[in-house]
């Protein structure tokens, strides 16, 4: 978007107003430079990673079969991350034989027994609710048709109708003679052949035109529903009142669903998630009143109409539901986007534009979105930096100058954000060559060195510095971090600026380029209070369905780098300090979730974190027993939120595995 705004050519001749216009649209700018600077280093940062990679490779000199059988290694091992040697090796092996087996329960194994579909054939709800399904038909081969069909009507929950808009040419008339075959043996289905093709968007509004009943349902002519997927949906809507619904979902191919290829196991919703990549999909049920008379599908999007309706009506939802259960199996042939995007590559751009429309629509300005290397239609979005505010950095430090030293100069020297303090708060330190450093920091306009006298205590000494803050937004750094990205203070602000966000975080890696943060998940891990998701994998890693690749919703983001406003900090109670080393900032978070706010993890803002190199590990002796108590006071206090599962996870994952494996 084009800042309107015209200028008098001559500047004596501005006033105030045209001063600031001037001022606002050259802080936009220069916050789009930095991003485009950090967005070049890291593509020339990868191609040298590449490079190396080859030039040390002492099979690069081999035979060419040889190099393509290398080459071929190390594209697996970029996509799995890092196997960690022999054992890791096996220890993939083992993970693969618990996912195998675990797949099975999700196919036709899930399907209700005869007693059991009898029994929820003849539940009786609180509510009364007709779902009216819409299928969009277009040469749909027989066999698809069939199994569609056959999907619906074998629903436990039987008080449904399918509206079949037909718009397929005359050499495949046969998919309406199939159609008038089932209309005419029960009434629930009703068929309608269109004069032309009106594309997915114009056939599915014409499916809505035949609908009466009171929710609506989406359904591609191509795909299989589990037969308990209404039931459950009928359970959301009598116990939680849902107005929006959604579950997960596969890929499958041939003729069996068992044959799966994807599983996608969803968060629960998540609006960041959801307008850079469109994770609700299918099975999308929703109440016919958040139409509101507005159009279900709009025709500028078709190829990715399905993504702009569900950022609309969600927007409107008052309560939405995702049942975390495998219900939606997405055939996967030559032609269908779950097959190949390529097959329909106007989707990409169609995508685009709603979700632009959907940020203009919600008061955003001068965004920018891009695609990622995960997938053409999962997006990278950049907003501007509303207003240049003083970002106050915190950090704790004890001894270990070369940490210190090594994250202070990342920061002067790589940023491009430029208002922004440094307060160090020194706790007991005894090597004589970190004061001789504080000393040469003390010259710097940007840094101050304050002392905390008492005993090592995370959050004391966090609120300690804070008390010295001057800035609008806090940023908790830890003395063993090193910055990477350029712009990452830009990446971390452009989300904590906004009024419905508290905490952000950012993308951190061990030394060996291998994942150390990318979100917490609540429960995950031997003691079941929290951990990181995708630790230990390849920074080139694209995560579990893409989800390194773009910003998102989660329940909480690591202390060693962690952005929040000022005023949420004070609002919250900032760290609780009988959180004296861990958990303190998992519990900050969930604070500011209770308080209705998104925290949100980013993979823009890269640094390296050299953990536990300033106090050592917290895994023997007095470290472990402090770990212990703890960890045991946060499971007292976020027990029933734990017992729930985390909702940015899936219920389906293990809480063994950081890896999104599956429970087996």
């Amino acid at each position: 978007m084009e800042e309107k705004r015209k200028f008098p050519e001559n500047m004596e001749d501005w006033g105030i107003e045209e001063y600031k216009a001037a001022y606002k649209l050259e802080k936009k700018k220069s916050v789009v430079l930095s991003g485009r600077l950090a967005d070049a280093i890291a593509q020339a940062e990868e191609k040298d990673r590449q490079i190396k990679r080859i030039k040390n490779n002492p099979l690069w000199k081999a035979s060419k079969p040889l190099r393509v059988m290398m080459h071929w290694g190390i594209r697996q091992k970029n996509r799995i991350g890092n196997l960690g040697g022999p054992r890791g090796i096996a220890r993939k092996a083992k993970s693969k034989k618990i996912e195998i087996a675990a797949r099975k329960q999700h196919g036709t194994a899930s399907f209700p027994s005869p007693e059991e579909a009898a029994r929820q054939r003849e539940t009786v709800f609180s509510k009364d609710v007709t779902f009216s399904i819409l299928v969009p038909l277009y040469n749909t081969p027989e066999q698809f048709l069939r199994d569609m069909i056959e999907s619906v009507k074998a629903q436990t929950y039987e008080k449904w109708e399918l509206c079949l808009a037909d718009g397929s040419d005359e050499e495949n008339a046969f998919v309406g003679e199939i159609c008038r075959k089932y209309a005419a043996e029960d009434q629930r289905i009703k068929y309608r052949k269109l004069e032309n093709n009106l594309g997915i968007a114009g056939n599915t509004n014409e499916c809505c035109a035949m609908a009466t009943g009171s929710y609506i349902g989406l359904f591609d002519h191509d795909d299989v529903l589990h037969p308990s997927v209404l039931y459950y949906y009928m359970q959301a809507i009598c116990e939680k009142d849902a107005d929006y619904i959604y579950c997960d979902e596969c890929t499958f191919h041939g003729s069996s669903i068992d044959n799966m290829i994807t599983l996608h196991f969803k968060p629960d919703y998540s609006p960041d998630n959801l307008c850079a990549n469109n994770y609700i999909c299918h099975f999308s049920v929703f109440s016919r009143e958040l139409l509101d008379s507005t159009e279900l599908f709009r025709s500028q999007y078709d190829g990715s109409q399905d993504h702009d309706m569900i950022l609309r009506l969600t927007a409107r939802a008052k309560r939405i539901v995702h049942i975390p259960k495998l219900l939606y199996y997405w055939r996967s042939h030559k032609g269908s986007v779950a097959s190949d995007i390529n097959a329909k590559s106007y989707a990409i751009d169609a995508a685009k534009r709603a979700v632009a429309d959907y940020l203009t629509n919600k008061g955003y300005e001068y965004f920018e979105i891009s695609s990622t290397r995960a997938f053409e239609t999962i997006f990278r979005i950049k907003y501007p930096i509303l207003s240049d505010d003083k970002i106050s950095i915190i950090i704790p430090n004890k001894d270990h100058k070369e940490d210190l030293e090594r994250c202070i100069q990342s920061i002067l020297e790589r940023s491009t954000y430029t208002d922004y303090e440094i307060i160090i708060v020194e706790n007991n330190s005894v090597e004589p060559d970190i004061f001789a450093y504080y000393k040469e920091l003390e010259a710097h306009p940007r840094i101050r060195v304050v002392t905390y006298e008492g005993e090592f205590n995370y959050a004391k000494i966090n609120h300690f510095g804070v008390g010295y803050a001057t800035g609008k937004y806090l940023l908790l750094l830890n003395n063993d971090t090193q910055v990477i990205t350029v712009n990452w203070m830009e990446e971390l602000l452009m989300y904590a600026q906004r009024s419905d966000v508290g905490a952000v975080g950012a993308k951190l890696y061990y030394p060996d380029d291998t994942i150390q943060h990318a979100g917490v998940v609540l429960g995950l891990g031997a003691h079941r209070t929290a951990g990181h998701t995708h630790y230990r994998v390849g920074k080139d890693n694209l995560g579990y369905m893409g989800r390194l690749c773009y910003a998102q919703d989660v329940t909480a983001v690591t202390g060693a780098c962690l952005m929040v406003k000022k005023s949420l900090w004070e609002e919250a109670g900032g760290l609780d300090e009988t959180f004296a080393v861990a958990l303190n900032d998992v519990d900050f978070c969930l604070k500011l979730r209770k308080m209705g706010l998104w925290n949100i993890w980013t993979p823009f803002a890269e640094l390296y974190h050299y953990e536990s190199n300033s106090r050592g590990s917290d895994l023997s002796g007095e470290g472990a027993e402090r770990y212990e108590k703890e960890c045991e006071l946060f499971r007292k206090r976020w027990g029933e939120l734990i017992d729930q599962g985390d909702p940015f996870y899936n219920v389906n994952f293990s809480l063994d595995r950081s890896d999104y494996s599956l429970k087996s």
